[in-house]
This record gives C-alpha cells, sequence and structure tokens, in this order.
C-alpha cells in the first residue's frame, strides 16, 4: 500500500513540476517581447513567484522518485534512459533559473522566437519519460 501512494504522490508532484515548466518559459517569451516598464516588471515578478514555487515541488518529486527507486529496487535499460532525461531536465530547470536573472538584470540574450523553441523542450522530454515508464522498451 505504500508504494501506491508514494507512486502516486510522485506522479503529483512530477505533473505539478512540469506546470511550472511549462509555464514559465511561455513567462520568457512574454518578457523578450515586453517593454521596459510596468508590464516588464509583472511578468518579472510572476516568473519569480513561478520558479520559487517549483523549486520545492522538483525536489518532492526527486526525492520521492529516488525512494521509489531505491526502496522497490527497479531497474532496466529503460530507467538509465529515464534518469538521463530527468537530469537533464533538472538542468533545464536551473537553466530556467539562469534565464530568469538574466531577465531581471536586463540582460536577456535571446529572441522571443527561441523562447517558443525552447519552451518545447519539456513537453518532448514528458513524452519520452511517459513512453519509457509506460512501455519499458528495453
Amino acid at each position: 500500500m505504500a508504494y501506491l501512494y508514494l507512486k502516486a504522490f510522485h506522479i503529483i508532484f512530477v505533473m505539478s513540476w512540469f506546470a511550472g515548466l511549462f509555464y514559465l518559459p511561455r513567462l520568457f517569451v512574454n518578457l523578450a517581447m515586453a517593454d521596459e516598464g510596468a508590464e516588464y516588471d509583472r511578468l518579472l515578478l510572476m516568473a519569480r513567484k513561478l520558479y520559487r514555487f517549483m523549486a520545492p515541488l522538483a525536489l518532492l518529486a526527486l526525492t520521492l522518485g529516488i525512494w521509489l527507486w531505491m526502496g522497490f529496487g527497479f531497474s532496466g535499460g529503460w530507467l538509465h534512459a529515464k534518469l538521463a532525461l530527468v537530469t537533464g531536465l533538472i538542468g533545464y530547470h536551473l537553466y530556467c533559473g539562469k534565464l530568469y536573472r538574466d531577465f531581471a538584470a536586463h540582460r536577456n540574450r535571446h529572441s522571443h522566437v527561441w523562447y517558443r523553441f525552447f519552451n518545447e523542450v519539456p513537453v518532448l522530454v514528458l513524452v519520452a519519460i511517459v513512453l519509457l515508464v509506460v512501455v519499458k522498451p528495453f
């Protein structure tokens, strides 16, 4: 029974983390298009609050994932591939923090078009992870 609760909460926190990973780069799109002023400041505030909210969700998702892995002994090539994708996702999350700090310091170097492509990365990672976990192809 503990396994099912751990798995359920792991999925809940992963979904919540992904919601932030989907929306934060969308805020970056809008920040890249905004002129300095009230709109820029409001978007920057939203981005900061979202990033700070996402961090505990990510930590809870990762902690429960490690607990499931270590406590219930999952193994296989699919798990190694998933862990590689999760590691990349952590890097993506941290890079979003760097991008936020660049916006806050008025040092953004990317166009709104770049952020539109950047915004698609977590979607592709989510598709790959779900396929690996459900299908376990190797």
